[in-house]
């Protein structure tokens, strides 16, 4: 197509506003694609080359984490599902997604609000999706930190070092194979 089409069937104009919702549809079909890869993986494991950074605010009501992560992470914490982890599981009745990791050599298990979750991304395939927590139902209840991070997931380890988030690399945990040496 030319410019001159473009114009005249007004790719160039303002998109108008609307009174349908359409940027919170848009979220909602997004969050659908994160937990449809969750469950699927959760259920089947990961297929070669997948891994997952999944970035969450840590001082969202029902955020469940050991307390001294919460102290080292008290807005936003990213974790990494690549090699170890155990019982990842959607609940979609009660709107979490649970998870266990290894922290320092110590197992925990994660339950994380859905609304929590801030950021997802697939690096293997250069997915990314961002998401922006809804409106807690009173100011006094809000979340420190609760903006989305300005950077997209896939750049986590670059964005930890230059904000307050950190990335927890799961890569020191990983048992070693006799191909890995």
């Amino acid at each position: 197509m030319s410019d001159d089409n473009d114009e005249e069937i007004g790719f160039d104009a303002a998109i108008p506003d609307s009174l349908l919702p359409y940027d919170s549809w848009i979220e909602d079909a997004y969050r659908t694609v994160m937990l449809r890869a969750l469950e699927l993986v959760g259920r089947e494991g990961l297929p070669e080359g997948h891994h997952f950074y999944i970035t969450y605010l840590t001082n969202w009501p029902g955020v469940e984490l050991p307390a001294r992560l919460r102290a080292q992470y008290p807005h936003e914490i990213t974790i990494v599902l690549q090699h170890q982890f155990w019982d990842l599981k959607v609940d979609e009745a009660s709107r979490t997604v649970s998870v266990g990791l290894s922290f320092g050599g110590v197992g925990s298990t994660l339950v994380i609000p859905i609304d929590a979750i801030t950021a997802f991304a697939d690096p293997h395939i250069r997915l990314a999706l961002r998401f922006t927590p809804p409106e807690l139902a009173s100011e006094d209840e809000e979340p420190d930190g609760a903006e989305a991070p300005d950077a997209a997931p896939a750049d986590t380890e670059a964005r930890a070092e230059e904000s307050s988030s950190q990335v927890v690399s799961l890569a020191a945990f990983r048992k070693k194979g006799p191909s890995q040496g």
